[in-house]
């Protein structure tokens, strides 16, 4: 029996076990690599021994391998084989994700890239998305919920190939040294972290950037939220950054439609569309902030990080969806987790002002807001500089998916 699935959907499995296989054109200037990541309820890993991969081809648990790639005449597939049955009490999710190391421009170059997730005589088709420059992307998710086998089609998409991947999932790899020789092995992982939690809108906490050939080469923001219970299905926040530039133009990234670019204006690069959520397993989705943003557009820039319920999504309180804000760079993590009070939101607030990044060449504070749009308004968050301050004001232009962003008075995106 075979069944297709688009990004964002899931399904039922017939059974716990079953492998997972990747396909792709075979290309001269490709290195595309499969590795699992096996992280518990808060999306991380426990430890490096988390990652399944070439050169660490089984888990422990006997949850995850990995199967060396095999050419079949102009086709590579990937494999790993799975036994949902067998994963620790403390590990929840398998997720599957793909590199690109090569000379060419990331995913865009590859050719007839499709996934499979067999399980008996069943045979899962996940559709891809359409890529561009990504270098890594999150193919899919095995899980268990409810006693219930799941796979989800996620395709989601990073410039910074493993090392995004890798912030994303709680792991830093450090860069190797210098050397006449190669090392034989891979780098080693440093899990250990900073997290400084922000829950007041007067707090504030400040990083600087790294220099030299260590330094990490993204800042990761994400937002989470979590199903709120009311059994519609109405779970879906999407997360919009807005861009103050040095010369006091807004700019907006939001997936799926205007993604941005982190090698290119405006630096910031939205990884994909989430658009569904639970209590066990939360929606997230992410950008990637080129960390020289600011020199790169020659001043000081600001970025207001939102999430934001469509009126078409139904009568839904943003604040029940808990959603919350981190900023990762390096080792590096800061929360923001505004404290929700009762009646905080209305079911008519369809935006709520996660956190505010403000950097200055080489100097990054992120605060926490709260602030909302005005009931039943679908007003965006509009930034203004006067000398050094940054003022936050929800009137700017509605901005709906596949459209244009509307204009208000003299506010418009660029």
């Amino acid at each position: 029996m075979n069944k297709s699935l688009k990004p964002g959907e899931n399904t039922s499995l017939s059974q716990a076990t079953g492998q997972v296989r990747i396909s792709h054109s075979v290309g001269a200037n490709l290195d595309i690599n499969l590795t699992a990541f096996l992280v518990t309820d808060l999306g991380k890993v426990i430890d490096d021994n988390g990652m399944v991969f070439f050169n660490a081809p089984r888990h422990a648990s006997g949850a995850a391998s990995f199967i060396a790639p095999v050419t079949q005449g102009s086709t590579l597939t990937h494999c790993i084989d799975f036994d949902l049955s067998r994963l620790p009490a403390n590990i929840t999710k398998i997720a599957i994700t793909l590199t690109q190391d090569g000379s060419a421009s990331g995913f865009s170059s590859v050719n007839n890239l499709t996934a499979q997730v067999i399980a008996s005589s069943s045979i899962l088709e996940l559709t891809p998305g359409i890529f561009s420059q990504e270098t890594g992307i999150i193919v899919l998710e095995l899980y268990v919920r409810n006693g219930q086998n799941k796979a989800r089609a996620v395709w989601q998409g990073f410039a910074s190939g493993l090392e995004g991947l890798c912030h994303y999932y709680g792991v830093e790899v450090e860069q190797p040294k210098a050397a006449a020789v190669p090392a034989p092995t891979p780098a080693p992982v440093n899990i250990k972290k900073t997290l400084v939690t922000l829950t007041k809108p007067d707090s504030s906490h400040k990083i600087s950037l790294i220099k030299g050939a260590l330094a990490p080469k993204s800042i990761l923001v994400s937002a989470t939220w979590i199903d709120n219970g009311d059994g519609r299905d109405n779970d879906d926040l999407d997360l919009r950054v807005g861009i103050l530039r040095p010369d006091g133009q807004m700019s907006i990234i939001q997936a799926p439609d205007r993604a941005g670019a982190f090698n290119a204006d405006p630096f910031v690069f939205h990884t994909g569309d989430v658009i569904s959520a639970s209590i066990s397993d939360p929606g997230r989705e992410t950008v990637e902030i080129n960390p020289a943003i600011s020199r790169l557009m020659g001043g000081k820039v600001a970025l207001v990080c939102s999430v934001y319920s469509a009126l078409s999504n139904g009568m839904v309180a943003v604040a029940s969806l808990k959603p919350t804000m981190r900023m990762e760079y390096g080792d590096q993590i800061v929360d923001c987790a505004f404290e929700f009070k009762k009646g905080f939101f209305s079911n008519m607030i369809y935006t709520y002002v996660i956190g505010i990044i403000e950097i200055d060449q080489d100097n990054i504070t992120l605060r926490p807001s709260g602030i909302t749009s005005k009931t039943g308004s679908e007003a965006t968050p509009w930034l203004t500089r006067t000398g050094n301050e940054i003022t936050l004001t929800m009137d700017g232009p509605h901005v709906f998916k596949g459209k244009k962003p509307s204009s208000r008075g003299n506010k418009r995106y660029v």
